[in-house]
C-alpha cells in the first residue's frame, strides 16, 4: 500500500446519503459563498449531489440564491418560475424545455428540472421578498440581452430607445453569429463597444434617477445590458487568443455574483454552480502559469473574511453527455479509467471499490504539508485532476483532459464518485452551432 493510499483511506468520509454531508456543512459553517463544481457538464451524479448539498444549504443555512454557469436571460426565466413571479409558468421544466442555446443539456436536464421544481415548492411557503432565486452568471447572451434591454426601455423609458436601437443595429450585419462579429473586430478593434457602453450608461442613468420601473425589472434590465457589454468584450478578446477571453468571462461572472449579493441585501448568501475549472482556485493549478484567473480565486481574494468554501468533484470512470465537436450532436460517451497517477486513479486504488467518498480539507487556503502515514500529504502535492468539457474525445485522455492541481488548496472539500452515469437531457439533439468555444477547454 502506498503512502498516498493510506492517507486517502484515513481521510475518506462516508458518502451515500444527504446525511453524510454533515461534515461538509460543519466545514461551511457561516460562510456566505459556497462554490460547487463538477468535473464535466454531463454527469448525473455531479448534478444530483450538488443539488442535495444546495437543498440543505437553503433549508438549514438560509442561502439566498443559486448562481449558475448559464446565460442571464434564460436563467432569469427559470428564476421567475421558481420564485412564483406573475405570469411565469407554474412548472419550471416548461422554461427549461425552451433552452435552445447549445449545449442545451447543461441546464435542460432532469436533475436541474427536479431541483427547480423543488425550489419552487420550497418558495411557495415563503414571503415574496424571501424567496430563493436562480440566476445565470455567464456572458454569452449578447443578442438575447440586447433584445431584453430594448424591450425594457420601450416599456419604461422610451426616451432612451434610440440608444438601444443604435446598439442593436450595430450588431445586425452579423446575423447573430458571434464568430462573424468577433472576426470583424480585427478590422475595427472597438467593434460595437461604444454603442453598448452608451446603452449601459443611459440605462444606469434612468435606473438611478427614476423609480418608474419595478426594482427587480430595473435590476434585470441593467444586468442584461451588462451581459451584452461583457459578451461584446468577450468576443473581441476571443480573436486575440491567449487567456484574456477566459479572464473576461470569469471576471464578468464574479461581477454578476457581486451585484446579486448587493441586490439581495445585507446577510445574503450565495451558492454557485460551475465547472471545477471555474470554482477551484486557479492559483493552485497550471492555469496560473498561463495567466488565467477564475471565479474561485477572485471570490476568495475578495471575500475570504466573509467565508468562501469551494467544493470539487471527480470520478474514476463512467458515462457522460458531451459532443465530439462544438455545436455537434448530443452523445452519451464513456469516460475511460482515469490516467494512472491522477487524483481519481489514486482514490480508486486506495478506496478499493468504495462507490463514493467525501474529503473535507482543514483549510483550502493552506496546504496540509505534514501528511500522515509517512511522507507529505497527497492533498498538498500537485497531482493530475480530470476535467471534461462539453466537447470531449475519450481518446485524448492520454495527453489532455487533466489539470495539475494541489487539491487541498484548490478546494475546501472534494466528492469522489468511483463510477458515474450520464445526464438525462430534457430534449434531443440540437446540432446547430452555438456560441464560440470557450478558451481553453470548453468549460
Amino acid at each position: 500500500m502506498t503512502d498516498h493510499s493510506a492517507q486517502i483511506q484515513n481521510q475518506a468520509l462516508p458518502l451515500s446519503s444527504e446525511a453524510d454531508l454533515d461534515p461538509l456543512l460543519e466545514r461551511i459553517g457561516d460562510a456566505r459563498y459556497v462554490l460547487i463544481g463538477e468535473a464535466s457538464h454531463g454527469t448525473h451524479e455531479y448534478y444530483a449531489w450538488r443539488a442535495s448539498l444546495t437543498r440543505r444549504l437553503i433549508q438549514e443555512r438560509g442561502f439566498s440564491f443559486v448562481g449558475v454557469e448559464g446565460d442571464w436571460p434564460d436563467c432569469y426565466a427559470v428564476n421567475n418560475a421558481v420564485t412564483l413571479a406573475p405570469g411565469a409558468p407554474e412548472d419550471p421544466e416548461e422554461v427549461l424545455h425552451g433552452f435552445d442555446r447549445w449545449p442545451t443539456w447543461m441546464w435542460a436536464n432532469r436533475d436541474v428540472s427536479d431541483f427547480a421544481r423543488w425550489l419552487r415548492s420550497f418558495n411557495e411557503s415563503r414571503p415574496e421578498d424571501g424567496r430563493v432565486g436562480f440566476y445565470g452568471l455567464d456572458v454569452y447572451s449578447l443578442w438575447d440581452s440586447l433584445r431584453a434591454t430594448l424591450g425594457f426601455l420601450e416599456e419604461y423609458y422610451p426616451e432612451h430607445v434610440d440608444s438601444a436601437l443604435e446598439a442593436v443595429r450595430c450588431f445586425e450585419p452579423y446575423a447573430e453569429d458571434p464568430q462573424s462579429y468577433a472576426l470583424s473586430t480585427r478590422l475595427v478593434p472597438s467593434g460595437c463597444e461604444p454603442e453598448v457602453v452608451e446603452l449601459l450608461g443611459k440605462l444606469r442613468t434612468s435606473a438611478v434617477s427614476d423609480t418608474g420601473a419595478p426594482r427587480d425589472a430595473r435590476f434585470n434590465a441593467e444586468q442584461n445590458a451588462l451581459s451584452a457589454a461583457g459578451a461584446e468584450a468577450y468576443y473581441r478578446a476571443m480573436v486575440r487568443g491567449g487567456s484574456e477571453s477566459w479572464n473576461v468571462r470569469d471576471e464578468h461572472m464574479v461581477s454578476t455574483l457581486d451585484r446579486l449579493m448587493a441586490h439581495h441585501g445585507d446577510g445574503a448568501k450565495a451558492v454557485v454552480w460551475e465547472h471545477n475549472t471555474h470554482i477551484g482556485d486557479a492559483r493552485w493549478t497550471d492555469m496560473a502559469s498561463a495567466g488565467m484567473v477564475n471565479v474561485g480565486q477572485l471570490v476568495r481574494e475578495a471575500h475570504s473574511e466573509e467565508g468562501v468554501v469551494a467544493v470539487g468533484f471527480g470520478s474514476y470512470r463512467g458515462g457522460v453527455i458531451a459532443s465530439d465537436r462544438w455545436g455537434g450532436s448530443t452523445q452519451v460517451m464513456q469516460t475511460p479509467p482515469a490516467r494512472r497517477g491522477s487524483v481519481e486513479d489514486l482514490m480508486h486504488s486506495a478506496l478499493d471499490g468504495t462507490p463514493s467518498a467525501l474529503f473535507v480539507f482543514n483549510d483550502g487556503s493552506k496546504a496540509a504539508d505534514s501528511g500522515t502515514a509517512g511522507g507529505p500529504d497527497w492533498a498538498g502535492q500537485s497531482l493530475e485532476h480530470r476535467a471534461i468539457g462539453v466537447v470531449y474525445d475519450p481518446k485524448a485522455e492520454q495527453w489532455g483532459n487533466y489539470v495539475p492541481s494541489v487539491m487541498g488548496r484548490r478546494y475546501d472539500a472534494f466528492l469522489f464518485l468511483d463510477e458515474t452515469t450520464a445526464l438525462d437531457p430534457l430534449h434531443g439533439v440540437h446540432a446547430h452551432g452555438g456560441e464560440m468555444e470557450t478558451w481553453p477547454a470548453n468549460t
